[in-house]
């Protein structure tokens, strides 16, 4: 019977330790579970970060391509402001021949009308109250019949691309 007792002492012992190392890999699973866990999470917030940080590269890049294609544009068409100007000058003149102003017109017309496909505004002025940004003030009168700050006259036209000024309007302010 000792041998017996001996045989279930020693199986005793062996479950014990079995669990007890059943327990420590438990125990190893459950650390290397959280540390997995964890590396997850961390590499989660990095792509995260990263695409966040992307999107707004690709959002400054697309506003930065933007304003300079605006600043391009607007060197471009202000080097065409003043046939503009010569334009509008010849369909005012006096002329004889009606042939001529027509063509002339036709030029004109073509010429507003391609600054209108690239966005291109005239800037109002006569009736506008004056502003700075928009506006170049060459003279001032004294006018009771018309409103603090108001324009009376352009002597040039100006125009914008949306916000940016090309070329501002030189006119006569009242007051």
């Amino acid at each position: 019977m000792s041998e017996e007792k001996k045989e279930n002492l020693q199986e005793k012992e062996e479950l014990e330790q079995n669990k007890t190392e059943n327990g420590e890999k438990k125990e190893n699973k459950t650390d290397e579970l959280s540390k997995t866990k964890q590396e997850l999470d961390e590499t989660t917030d990095r792509l995260k970060r990263i695409m966040a940080e992307f999107e707004n590269y690709k959002k400054r890049s697309s506003k930065e391509r933007e304003m300079l294609y605006n600043s391009l544009l607007a060197d471009i068409i202000s080097s065409f402001l003043p046939i503009i100007d010569n334009l509008e000058k010849a369909v005012e003149a006096k002329t004889g021949d009606e042939g001529y102003k027509q063509g002339v017109e036709l030029v004109l017309k073509q010429f507003n009308d391609v600054l209108a496909k690239f966005g291109v505004e005239k800037i109002k002025t006569v009736g506008e109250t004056f502003d700075p940004e928009l506006h170049e003030a060459v003279s001032s009168i004294q006018d009771e019949t018309k409103g603090e700050k108001e324009i009376v006259e352009e002597f040039r036209k100006g125009y914008k691309i949306g916000t940016k000024v090309v070329r501002h309007s030189m006119v006569v302010v009242a007051n």
